[in-house]
């Protein structure tokens, strides 16, 4: 294992503690795909994307939407993890007067690009950013984050038609393929698949990979830095509740928070699973 593989499973290790200790305090929130994108999440701010804690608004800075927005704890603890505000502050989650609100809010939380939480509307915004850096020769890259249930929404396929049309190849589109949403699989509830195959009916370089392995969501986004004259959609597939035992691949696990007992499980199970990996 390379020291930057090593240093990224340590953050979204942490980034996964983070999310659970926070929904668990809070008593509720999307806990289930929020600890399924550590991963992405840790490559991305803690690898890939050009961004400064100390300059959130930075001009030349890459930008990130999150489209399934309702996953934002996940989210907030990679933005504090990464130094965009005190960790401490995740424990105000969606209480009165914090600037952390329950979806992504661009006007208050350091760090947020785009405010999102209405399903299928994030991927709009990042193919208006791309296509606002193609249009004054800027250099930024745009990336955003969609549930597999979200790309039911046919808006996303509208965003993608004119993606692909403008030839986008600084947007990079990451489909996190957990096959579940609230209502179970997505395979019973309007099957979007072959997911891959539609991305690149609407003219984009797709890519199929684990997303909760460091080694492939690398390689995927050197991948995507080298695609050109297309945008890129990443098909990540990934465990809904990622890392703790009795939440993995249970759709009852989209949108509840672990009880006191649980949250005990949970956080015992992501202890050892870190220890586990400082010893390989």
């Amino acid at each position: 294992m390379s020291k930057k593989i090593e240093m990224l499973n340590e953050k979204a290790k942490e980034i996964r503690k983070l999310t659970v200790k926070t929904i668990g305090g809070l008593g509720v929130g999307h806990i289930g795909g929020a600890v399924s994108i550590c991963e992405v999440l840790a490559a991305l701010y803690f690898d890939v994307m050009n961004v400064d804690p100390e300059n959130p608004k930075m001009e030349n800075r890459d930008r990130f939407v999150l489209s399934k927005g309702h996953t934002a704890p996940g989210y907030y603890s990679t933005l504090a993890h990464r130094g965009f505000f005190p960790v401490e502050d995740l424990t105000t989650l969606r209480k009165v007067g914090s600037y952390l609100q329950g979806h992504p809010d661009m006007k208050h939380i350091p760090g947020v690009d785009m405010s999102s939480g209405s399903l299928g509307q994030g991927i709009s915004a990042a193919v208006g950013m791309a296509i606002s850096a193609k249009l004054s020769n800027d250099d930024y890259r745009v990336y955003t984050l969609l549930g597999d249930g979200e790309i039911q929404e046919g808006q996303v396929w509208e965003a993608s038609m004119l993606a692909g049309h403008r030839k986008l190849d600084n947007l990079v589109v990451i489909v996190d393929n957990n096959n579940l949403q609230i209502d179970g699989k997505i395979t019973d509830v309007n099957s979007p698949y072959p997911i891959d195959k539609k991305f690149e009916a609407f003219n984009f370089h797709v890519i199929n990979i684990d997303g909760n392995d460091f080694d492939q969501i690398e390689a995927a986004f050197k991948e995507a830095r080298k695609t050109k004259g297309m945008p890129t959609a990443i098909i990540a597939k990934t465990i809904k509740g990622k890392g703790v035992s009795f939440m993995e691949d249970q759709a009852g696990w989209h949108g509840k928070a672990p009880n006191d007992e649980q949250y005990a499980q949970a956080m015992e199970e992501l202890e050892k699973a870190g220890e586990a990996l400082c010893q390989k």
